[in-house]
């Protein structure tokens, strides 16, 4: 539920920090783009005016999602190079990322900086038993999307069975009370606090790893895309991306320097259309509020309602959620599939979409595959 007597916006300290780590980091990458690679937009005139649209908060009705394809590990925050250098210092009008927590969330130096560039800590669970799909920063990601602030969750089901609260941990920065934890043991900013990032702007990856196939092939979505439009207490707009030339850049076969993004690139970011979210989700995100309300009235609650948190196992793995996250992620997909053939690309084979056909990889998570892609976790 949203908070009382919540902050409006971080501390004026925060606030700085973010305004020039943002800033800063679009600078560098819109400059590497335009003078050491050959940049092209696509689709810029429309979303240009979504985002201005959406600079003065409170006149905000919904949140925005953009989704694109996934080629490098320099995707975000580089594509973002796209963006006029004068878009890149309004954080509450800037895009918010996932970054892997056991990447750039180890210690509290980093959780800091990436917290202050608009990036939340998503756990792998590849790497940690704390990750997927109902992990405490989706929690945050469906809130940014919705008219908060919200009070940050206090409790969480972790995957153990346990309930965790957050550490009485803080920081120079900001009020240990507004934060909330993703293991039980971290500590991290509760962006959703603030009414300043009500309505906000989440990019995801849907893929959920890097993708680099000579056709361009996507993998299949994840469904954390499908939580994002169906949970959030309004449906955010959607607005596919397909990006291309990427891979070249930083491509997973590269040799040393690995560390250094290779230049003399051709790069392109091509905006789709905003989405019709009534048309395309609107009977799906019916379906999930009449869903809860069934479920919810077999029992007591033992659990307050919170937006974005789960607790009801029929709600979290039962067949007609599994059918609405599934329905919905492909619905997604397809938007972004259309971006891809008006780039001039050849339609897709149907099965790319399936997770059984990516399931054929077997063990190997990462490196070259038998079908001649590279993939890499982040």
């Amino acid at each position: 539920m949203p908070g009382d007597e919540l902050p409006a916006q971080p501390s004026l300290l925060w606030r700085g920090g973010s305004a020039f780590i943002v800033g800063a980091t679009g600078l560098l990458c819109r400059s590497f783009l335009l003078g050491l690679n050959k940049l092209e937009v696509h689709g810029w005139d429309k979303f240009s005016e979504l985002l201005k649209s959406r600079e003065d908060v409170e006149g905000r009705q919904r949140g925005l999602i953009t989704v694109s394809n996934h080629l490098s590990v320099l995707d975000d925050p580089l594509i973002w190079g796209c963006l006029p250098y004068s878009m890149h210092w309004r954080p509450d009008n800037n895009r918010w990322s996932l970054a892997s927590h056991d990447l750039a969330f180890p210690n509290k130096p980093l959780t800091t900086f990436f917290s202050l560039g608009n990036t939340l800590p998503a756990h792998r669970l590849a790497h940690s038993s704390f990750g997927g799909l109902f992990q405490p920063t989706m929690t945050q990601a469906i809130r940014l999307l919705s008219s908060g602030p919200f009070k940050p969750t206090r409790s969480h089901p972790f995957p153990t069975g346990s309930t965790e609260t957050v550490a009485n941990l803080s920081d120079p920065f900001s009020d240990g009370a507004l934060q909330y934890t993703t293991n039980g043991t971290d500590s991290i900013p509760a962006p959703s606090a603030y009414a300043s990032r009500r309505y906000a702007w989440v990019h995801i990856f849907p893929e959920g790893k890097i993708h680099q196939h000579p056709n361009m092939t996507m993998r299949y979505f994840k469904w954390g895309v499908a939580r994002l439009i169906l949970e959030a207490d309004t449906c955010p707009d959607v607005v596919p991306m397909w990006i291309q030339g990427f891979d070249q850049i930083m491509h997973e076969s590269r040799q040393f320097p690995r560390f250094l993004p290779r230049i003399g690139k051709s790069v392109s970011v091509t905006f789709g259309n905003k989405v019709d979210t009534e048309s395309t989700f609107g009977d799906l995100r019916e379906r999930w509020r009449e869903l809860k309300e069934r479920v919810r009235r077999k029992k007591e609650h033992t659990h307050e309602e919170e937006l974005g948190v789960i607790w009801e196992d029929e709600l979290r793995t039962g067949e007609e959620a599994v059918k609405l996250r599934e329905e919905c992620t492909m619905r997604v997909r397809q938007e972004v599939l259309k971006l891809r053939i008006s780039r001039g690309l050849s339609e897709e084979d149907p099965k790319a979409s399936l997770v059984e056909t990516w399931r054929q990889e077997g063990d190997k998570n990462e490196g070259r595959m038998a079908d001649g892609s590279w993939v890499k976790d982040t």
